[in-house]
């Protein structure tokens, strides 16, 4: 094939002078720091402007520089907060960091910004092609790869895939707690029925209840057994399971294999095809998938993949592989994502992320062994650590939704990225920016959070926002 013009000399040397001047103004981010007074005026108008065109208000008060350091991002209004949610899971490999700078240059220079089903250049085949290589580490059939434009629209062709195989069974089946997306066939599968206020009723979902690794067996034989009964009171109907094998919206729940290859038995057993949502999980355990983490590549017919990967994609096995006209999109990426997400993948195959002595891994120790002493300093009011690999989370104040979301908005304040997830009990979680991360970004966070749990539980502690009280020795 003809050598891109990206590999000119010209090129070369401008790629040279961006990562210079890039290195150039990330030279005074080097720590959490508070907002420049004198940006908050125009900073709380751009907010306002926003809010206003959204119809509602951003959750953070976040509008980026468009410059950062690894976990540490620039707002607009001069302040550094440490990101560790990252866009609930996209920015994986941090903000600002130099590979993907000169990714997205080999991105500007392509002659399209959007690659579709009708027009692509070689690095859309380059990206399906790697991610469907990596989907085969542990040996399994995922043989295709469909790229598409967002992790919601990975799983609806993913649903369409299986309808299409299974004709005539027309329900489905997901867990209890889960997150598929919001639109209106996906919308279904995920199990928050306020999301669905007012949406006409599309496709037909039961969900059966998740791993408890309180109780293992008897949680694996209460699913086990709604899974049976489910089949045998619909014969026939059932076209898939959607599997979320760590749930992240859910709580930050996840599952053992034992658990998984006892319902994926008996669905094998039905003809009832297993889909995995690896939407969030991907790139996040010892392995790059979740369902190789948890052994369950022979069990698996159609996997989603999104966030870390930039790009988004449906892959199948030959057997699943649907007829022509079912799956196009004018859209299936822009080149940025594309470029950007081919050399992720790179890094992360290459980077020494997986396995158990992985940095993976290695993260997770060390965030899990200070959210563990911070539990057992606020018996009662902390719990955890939750979670696998780099989704991590915590309850505090019982699980409260309202206390949760307090310390959430409290923690950006001074610095700290988070999020809430789940219900009943709603957990707070990080999912740190894996390829920029270090150990002293980890300390940091948990630093930031155990100063605004003392702060809120001793009003009039550095960090707090109330009136100190008189305390009872």
């Amino acid at each position: 094939m003809r050598k891109p013009f990206r590999n000119n000399r010209k090129v070369r040397k401008a790629k040279q002078l961006l990562a210079q001047a890039l290195r150039e103004a990330q030279s005074g981010i080097r720590a959490v720091r508070r907002a420049d007074p004198r940006q908050a005026k125009s900073y709380q108008r751009a907010m306002a402007q926003i809010g206003a065109l959204r119809g509602r208000p951003l959750f953070f008060p976040y509008i980026g520089s468009g410059v950062g350091k690894g976990a540490l991002v620039e707002l607009a209004d001069g302040s550094v907060k440490l990101d560790f949610i990252t866009g609930i899971g996209v920015h994986y490999m941090g903000h600002s960091h130099l590979a993907i700078l000169e990714s997205c240059v080999d991105a500007a220079l392509e002659d399209i910004v959007m690659q579709g089903n009708l027009q692509l250049n070689a690095v859309s085949g380059e990206a399906a092609a790697r991610l469907a290589q990596v989907a085969r580490l542990r040996g399994n059939a995922l043989k295709h790869c469909f790229l598409t434009s967002s992790g919601a629209m990975a799983n609806e062709n993913a649903l369409k895939i299986i309808f299409q195989k299974k004709f005539p069974a027309v329900r489905l089946l997901a867990f209890e707690k889960c997150f598929a997306g919001r639109t209106l066939a996906v919308g279904r599968v995920t199990d928050r029925p306020e999301y669905r206020q007012g949406m006409p009723k599309t496709i037909a979902v039961d969900h059966i209840p998740f791993f408890d690794p309180q109780k293992p067996r008897e949680s694996t034989k209460t699913a086990v057994r709604r899974l049976k009964q489910l089949l045998g009171q619909h014969k026939g109907q059932y076209a898939g399971m959607c599997f979320e094998l760590i749930q992240g919206e859910g709580g930050t729940h996840p599952g053992s294999r034992g658990f998984f290859t006892a319902l994926m038995e008996v669905l094998k057993r039905n003809r009832v095809a297993v889909m995995v949502d690896e939407i969030q999980t991907f790139g996040r355990t010892t392995y790059p998938f979740a369902f190789q983490h948890f052994g369950l590549g022979k069990y698996v017919d159609v996997v989603t993949v999104g966030k870390m990967a930039q790009f988004c994609a449906t892959l199948f096995t030959a057997e699943y592989n649907p007829k022509a006209g079912l799956l196009s999109q004018t859209f299936t990426a822009s080149s940025s994502a594309l470029h950007a997400g081919n050399r992720i993948l790179k890094e992360v195959m290459r980077g020494g992320y997986f396995g158990k002595t992985g940095r993976i891994a290695g993260y997770e120790r060390r965030f899990h062994a200070r959210l563990a002493k911070l539990a057992r300093d606020y018996p009662g009011e902390v719990a955890g650590p939750f979670g696998l690999g780099a989704m991590v989370g915590f309850t505090y104040a019982g699980g409260s939704a309202a206390e949760s979301g307090k310390l959430v908005k409290k923690l950006y304040d001074n610095g700290l990225m988070s999020f809430t997830a789940g219900k009943n009990p709603t957990r707070v979680r990080f999912l740190m920016p894996v390829g920029a991360v270090t150990a002293r970004d980890i300390d940091a966070a948990c630093a930031i959070l155990r100063k605004t749990i003392l702060a809120l539980r001793e009003p009039g502690a550095p960090g707090s926002s109330k009136p100190a009280r008189i305390l009872k020795r």
